[in-house]
């Protein structure tokens, strides 16, 4: 099967019950996706799915041939790894990659007008601390650095 990962194309042969996560992880040595709760509660796992936000571990790869997955690692240079840098949005950094994942994702929603529980009914402020505490709650962080996290997204969605 052909996976496409961070803009390249992958020829795996994979079990038809792998998922994208262990795909990425075990097939391709793509580690930054990690392997947290396995039943999609945590988000660490969490990649893009043509620009969709998803949990990794809960998604058959066989059912995503020629997908546009996006990592961690095709990420790199985007402006939310800087965000959590400057505003130190990690502690240990485990759920890092997932949290960066579905901060870009989250800032593509609010770009496209995909309003959440919280928007305002009168398109008030979209990347309010509230806005995007709800929009990020699927991504759990154990070290609770969550204020800096929201500081570092608001710094990526100015630029």
């Amino acid at each position: 099967m052909r996976l496409i990962v961070n803009g390249a194309k992958h020829d795996v042969d994979l079990d038809p019950r792998t998922t994208v996560l262990d795909a990425l992880r075990e097939h391709l040595g793509l580690t930054g996706a990690k392997k947290g709760c396995d039943h999609g509660q945590c988000g660490a796992c969490t990649v893009l799915l043509d620009g969709r936000r998803v949990n990794s571990c809960l998604l058959l790869a066989i059912a995503h041939q020629d997908t546009e997955i996006t990592t961690i690692e095709g990420l790199h240079d985007h402006p939310v790894q800087q965000g959590f840098l400057d505003h130190d949005g990690f502690q240990c950094g485990y759920c890092t990659p997932g949290q960066i994942c579905s901060a870009v994702g989250m800032l593509d929603e609010v770009a496209s007008g995909r309003p959440s529980a919280v928007t305002p009914p009168t398109g008030g402020d979209l990347l309010s601390d509230a806005e995007i505490r709800e929009r990020m709650s699927g991504n759990l962080c154990r070290c609770g650095a969550y204020p800096n996290m929201v500081t570092a997204i608001q710094q990526a969605a100015s630029r």
